[in-house]
């Protein structure tokens, strides 16, 4: 008896290939927007830094890449035709590598970024440009510490001395961590009695918090506001220059059709 004929290769798809790099509120509505399109495939990805992540509609992909050249590589095999990097502001590391991935390959690249956070009368903001200026200027402050920068934040506070924080992040945080520290698991959104009640409470005086933007966690602005208290806002890191930008996803969808990438 013939052996069995090897398997033909798989024909190559016709469907446009988007990769949503993602975790985002802005992430995922761009998922559910183009879910079920003919003619286009869509994959959100993950960086898996959290438990229980919120998933996406659509076909999900969960870990890093190993960097720019691992990402480049994947975009090469899974043939995407256009990336939305839609990661959280903060992601710098992961915007490089989609900065770089894409210019190694070709494959057109836009950043979906939601605007930042703009202070009005009755602000008490004090900018920084990072956690550890923040951290160099919170004594001269209070004394009790909101703390919403994320749990992998939290460690450029663990030397300070005399100060309590109580610190709001969806995970546990790890080691190193300040000496007084309550920690409080919780996911927004956020309503503003919830978070008068929370500044009230745990009897804060200053308020430490990422400028992330949007609405889902911005009602810890207005309370601190109301009870009069400072806040410092730590800067936003800068895109990679030459990266287009779109502010909210139905600007990225109006982006995406421009190149054919929005399915039927």
């Amino acid at each position: 008896m013939a052996p069995p004929a090897p398997p033909l290769p798989a024909a190559p798809s016709d469907r446009r290939h988007l990769l949503i790099l993602g975790g985002t509120t802005e992430a995922r509505a761009l998922a559910a927007a183009l879910d079920g399109r003919t003619g286009l495939r869509v994959t959100s990805s993950l960086a898996g830094r959290v438990a229980r992540p919120r998933l996406p509609a659509g076909e999900v992909r969960i870990g890093g890449f190993g960097g720019a050249d691992g990402l480049a590589a994947w975009l090469r095999a899974e043939r995407v035709d256009a990336v939305v990097d839609a990661t959280h502001p903060f992601a710098a590391v992961m915007s490089g590598n989609a900065a770089a991935a894409a210019a190694a390959t070709g494959v057109p690249l836009l950043a979906l970024r939601r605007p930042g956070w703009a202070a009005v009368p009755g602000d008490d903001w004090h900018r920084v440009p990072s956690l550890d200026a923040a951290a160099a200027l919170l004594p001269a402050l209070g004394r009790r510490v909101l703390l919403t920068s994320g749990r992998q934040g939290i460690a450029a506070f663990a030397h300070l001395d005399g100060l309590h924080f109580v610190a709001r992040s969806v995970d546990p945080p790890e080691p190193p961590l300040p000496a007084a520290l309550d920690v409080l698991l919780d996911r927004g959104p956020f309503t503003l009695d919830g978070e008068r009640a929370v500044l009230r409470e745990h009897r804060i005086d200053v308020v430490v918090t990422k400028d992330s933007g949007g609405a889902a966690t911005a009602p810890k602005l207005t309370a601190a506001r109301e009870l009069g208290l400072p806040v410092v806002v730590v800067d936003r890191p800068p895109l990679p220059a030459g990266v287009p930008v779109a502010a909210s996803v139905p600007e990225a969808l109006e982006r995406l059709a421009e190149q054919g990438l929005t399915g039927g």
